[in-house]
């Protein structure tokens, strides 16, 4: 019965040593889930940041799409008129040089 006694008495005082070091243990982990909430809203935060900054090079993006569609079409309407100026110009050139030849047959 002594021993049972003995044995019941050191655990009592273990555990209450024990209970005595959860308190600093207590704080840290008290002051790790305040490291964890902060960290969580700076992700948050960077997130927003990285969807916000996602969002404005589609629209970029977009923008130089529709910039590229309308420099083709810029494009092709000058090498149109490119080829209809250079077909007026040869065309003015042999009735020039008609014009030309004829004057001199006379």
């Amino acid at each position: 019965m002594k021993k049972l006694l003995l044995v019941g008495a050191v655990a009592v005082s273990l555990l209450a040593a024990g209970c005595a070091d959860l308190k600093p243990l207590q704080a840290q982990i008290d002051d790790l889930k305040s490291q964890v909430a902060k960290h969580a809203a700076d992700t948050a935060s960077l997130k927003a940041g990285v969807d916000a900054a996602t969002r404005a090079a589609q629209a970029a993006k977009e923008a130089a799409a529709q910039a590229q569609t309308r420099a083709d079409a810029a494009m092709a309407l000058a090498q149109d008129d490119k080829a209809r100026i250079d077909a007026l110009s040869a065309e003015m050139t042999e009735k020039m040089t008609k014009a030309f030849k004829h004057s001199h047959e006379k």
